[in-house]
């Protein structure tokens, strides 16, 4: 069976949560063979993952980088994608049910444009942004300050060009499509459903919509663009709900999200993370000195400030406490580790409060710590946690995504953003041996009864053969 994996920004070109999913689902099923189309930033980037021999091929779609040098625009074509963009901007501007029903209609007709003309400059040409611009006129009063210029119109359609780039590439010939996560994952498995009929399975870490209205609270733009960019994502991702045959996210408070966005209740099939016990055996001893270990990637969205800040609140309880934070800095993220090294000098945690980037072995940043700590304010079902709850580690979590339904009760959930909090849960953890250790041997029960690797990949080989067989899937056996 020919499966087509499509990612944005992981696997394989990076390291990471996602990644190691895809890894393990790569080389838990070798009798599949696998295309990955994988949509990444400038197409410069190299595999970081040493490909297994059932990866077929690999596919890097550029959304970034240069501007792929295209075909003149004439007047005809101009003319047949003068209807086009102004259908598209209608319906991004237009949040009723029939203007977003008919958006599927409005993105299959960009994609038949793109695979014969050069959808990129159509949307750089002056029409659009006269389309966009005049459709604006009509929504804002003169003289308000959020109304919208033309250099506004300018980076919307911007980000519009760069978003639809995966409708120009020729769409890939699988049997299953399996996005590894919504927006823009989406429209190569859409375009291949459209071209060849190939049912789509779409599974969700952490919520892409949810994570992108997080983004652009400090993004750059201004409001009409933001609103332009989010509405846009936003029908991407209704639309990838309402096509897929499955939808698999790995925990079930996903499914809110899911069926707010339309998503049909039958076709959900939580599949949980797993791990491989023996990568992750119990940790003998603890650290000689209280120690609070974190690892991840430096990202925003972990919220490592607030982690900080709880950790300083514990320093002055317990003053020989350290945290250590394990992890490598993505492309683009020196500034916020920059800013997290100033937070903790200006807290007065810097000499205890140690960036150590990445570890060989992942295992070491869990038996680093007494205590295991995930601050982050958006996951889907975080690897952090199950490795280090099957290492034998008690975990305190920020209640986010499916990070309490992975912790149970063999660990601690605080509300994320609140310092005190996990202040409060890590001290209570770090101050009582027993409870620590009693809730590290139940952590570890927990992980080897519910999140393995063999159970993931058994479900996934279900639901690849039910949407072959027949292109509906039953409920996969508990």
């Amino acid at each position: 069976m020919r499966v087509a994996l499509v990612t944005e920004g992981t696997y394989p070109h990076s390291f990471g949560g996602v990644s190691v999913w895809c890894d393990q689902l790569v080389r838990g099923m070798a009798d599949y063979d696998f295309h990955v189309v994988a949509l990444v930033g400038s197409g410069n980037e190299q595999p970081a993952w040493e490909l297994p021999a059932n990866i077929a091929s690999v596919r890097s779609i550029p959304l970034w980088g240069p501007v792929p040098a295209g075909r003149k625009l004439g007047r005809r074509v101009l003319r047949r994608f003068r209807p086009l963009i102004r259908e598209l901007v209608d319906v991004l501007l237009d949040a009723s049910e029939p203007a977003q029903q008919h958006f599927g209609d409005v993105l299959r007709a960009l994609f038949d444009y793109a695979q014969q003309e050069d959808l990129g400059a159509s949307l750089r040409a002056e029409d659009a942004a006269m389309a966009l611009t005049d459709a604006w006129q009509d929504r804002w009063l003169p003289g308000e300050s959020t109304a919208p210029t033309v250099f506004d119109a300018l980076t919307g359609l911007r980000l519009l060009e760069h978003s639809l780039r995966p409708l120009e590439h020729p769409p890939v010939r699988a049997d299953v499509s399996h996005c590894v996560a919504n927006g823009l994952a989406a429209l190569p498995a859409l375009a291949s459903k459209w071209v060849y009929g190939t049912p789509l399975l779409l599974t969700e870490h952490g919520i892409y919509l949810r994570e992108r209205y997080l983004g652009y609270r400090g993004g750059p733009y201004r409001w009409p663009v933001k609103a332009l960019h989010l509405a846009f994502l936003r029908q991407v991702c209704a639309l990838a709900y309402r096509e897929a045959g499955v939808i698999a996210p790995g925990n079930v408070y996903n499914k809110r999200w899911e069926e707010r966005l339309g998503a049909d209740p039958e076709i959900i099939h939580t599949v949980y993370n797993g791990v491989e016990p023996d990568h992750f055996p119990a940790v003998d001893g603890e650290p000689e000195v209280p120690t609070v270990s974190w690892a991840g990637r430096i990202d925003p969205i972990k919220d490592l400030e607030t982690l900080l800040r709880a950790f300083a609140l514990v320093h002055k309880e317990l003053p020989e406490a350290r945290l250590r934070l394990f992890g490598g800095t993505p492309k683009g993220g020196q500034a916020y580790l920059d800013r997290c090294r100033g937070l903790a000098d200006e807290l007065g945690i810097g000499e205890v409060a140690t960036f150590e980037g990445r570890v060989d072995k992942i295992r070491d940043a869990y038996a680093a710590g007494h205590v295991v700590v995930l601050s982050s304010i958006s996951e889907g079902f975080p690897y952090t946690v199950i490795e280090a709850m099957t290492c034998g580690r008690a975990c305190v979590a920020t209640d986010v995504g499916g990070c309490s339904e992975a912790v149970g009760d063999t660990g601690l959930v605080v509300p994320p953003r609140d310092p005190e909090a996990m202040a409060a849960a890590c001290l209570s953890l770090l101050t009582d041996t027993e409870l620590r250790q009693g809730l590290g041997n139940a952590a570890r029960a927990r992980a080897l009864e519910y999140f393995t690797v063999d159970k993931a990949i058994g479900t996934f080989d279900g639901l690849y053969r039910g949407l072959v067989a027949d292109g509906r899937v039953t409920e996969p056996a508990a």
